[in-house]
């Protein structure tokens, strides 16, 4: 096999695990099996399939099902040894002095329920808890190394979509476009994978949509939604052919070594109707008003709040984050690793902001038949508010017509 560097920085890791033992310390756990892909990344530097599990105290023990070869060449961890199947676990634990704790802890907001049995009954003496909360919590404030990363990727999203104005052409297809806008995302590095932590949560590399299909709703947790190429998919770009003066909305994700930069741009083939330059300015204008009251402290949910009242003073409180009963419930969301991470700026929501969180912040105005206006950018909240590290020009992006 090649030889692959390490993925993560040894102190990189070794911090994360310090800083969620003091987490489990913090709430009585004497330990946690950590499963999940983005998890076992995070923790480790590998995404073999593996179980790590951290005590409260101690060092991590690694135990790889496949390949054992690639965690030990990604992984930084000391501690790695083979597993053929979990009933192996409680031994493993012993030979390395860690005695089975009273509590342990599990992923269970993605654990899927027969693994859940199977562990209850391997670990039958042991209390099973959620510690989903914990690693969420951890994973939201991003190191300096994680920032860097991130901008990494920021920026390769703005090349996408400077790519992108040269391959909009009148009569061609959401799809069509699609592939090309991907193929540039592609032979930049995109890693091809886009993960989501929510239950039924799918994205491919995002949303091109143009026109009153970018107004469709789906079932994602999405202001926007889109045909798709079939029911079985219900989302993203579909066959509708491009036309000129619709807003032609390009929101894409650059996923690099393992980080995300959310990215939302509206390109036009002639110039949009006036109505729909003002939303897009009005978007603009509350991202601004957003970015300065984003500080270290502010809730989430007061975030959330006070954006709704600025559309509804300006008029645009019917079509804001959707239109009528389709309207999500928030404005922003993390990024990192998973493009669903903690914090989130919605409705109810009272968590604070942490200065290292990452947010990508997206106001959008849904508008039936017409389709969809506004802006989303990757931010990472600073002692001042936010600092917006996906760049590209933010107006409609307009290309002569006829060219």
């Amino acid at each position: 096999m090649a030889a692959i560097a390490p993925s993560t920085p040894r102190e990189e890791i070794d911090t994360r695990i310090r800083r969620f033992q003091a987490y489990l310390t913090q709430q009585q756990i004497g330990g946690a099996l950590i499963l999940q892909n983005s998890d076992l990344f995070y923790f480790s530097g590998t995404a073999q399939q593996a179980h790590l599990y951290i005590p409260a105290e101690g060092a991590p023990l690694l135990m790889v099902r496949k390949s054992i070869e690639r965690a030990r060449a990604e992984s930084p961890l000391p501690d790695i040894v083979p597993l053929h199947s979990p009933r192996e676990i409680p031994p493993r634990l012993k030979a390395r002095q860690l005695p089975l704790p009273e509590t342990l802890g599990l992923e269970l907001d993605v654990l899927p329920a027969a693994l859940y049995l199977n562990y209850a009954r391997l670990f039958e003496k042991t209390l099973l808890i959620d510690v989903a909360p914990g690693i969420r919590r951890v994973r939201a404030v991003k190191s300096i190394y994680e920032q860097d990363l991130m901008r990494q990727a920021a920026a390769l999203a703005d090349e996408v979509a400077g790519a992108a104005r040269d391959l909009i052409k009148e009569g061609m297809t959401e799809i069509d476009l699609a592939g090309q806008v991907e193929a540039e995302a592609r032979r930049r590095g995109h890693q091809g994978v886009v993960r989501m932590r929510m239950w039924g949560g799918e994205l491919f590399y995002g949303h091109l949509l143009a026109g009153p299909s970018a107004a469709v709703p789906s079932y994602l947790a999405s202001p926007t939604g889109g045909q798709g190429a079939s029911a079985a998919v219900a989302q993203g770009a579909g066959f509708r052919r491009i036309k000129p003066h619709e807003p032609i909305l390009l929101d894409y994700v650059f996923a690099w070594q393992g980080y995300i930069a959310d990215h939302t741009r509206i390109f036009a083939l002639g110039d949009l109707p006036d109505d729909l330059l003002r939303a897009h300015q009005a978007m603009l204008d509350l991202q601004a008003a957003l970015k300065t009251r984003a500080r270290p402290g502010a809730k989430t949910g007061d975030l959330y709040d006070f954006a709704i009242r600025w559309v509804a003073d300006q008029g645009y409180g019917d079509w804001f984050m959707g239109a009528d009963d389709q309207r999500i419930r928030f404005i922003g969301h993390g990024v990192g690793l998973e493009l669903d991470e903690y914090p989130f700026l919605a409705k109810g929501q009272d968590m604070p902001l942490e200065k290292g969180m990452t947010i990508a912040l997206e106001p959008k105005l849904i508008i039936p038949g017409k389709g969809v206006v506004g802006i989303e950018n990757t931010h990472i909240v600073g002692d001042n508010g936010l600092e917006q590290i996906t760049r590209f020009d933010e107006a409609v992006q307009v290309i002569p017509y006829p060219s």
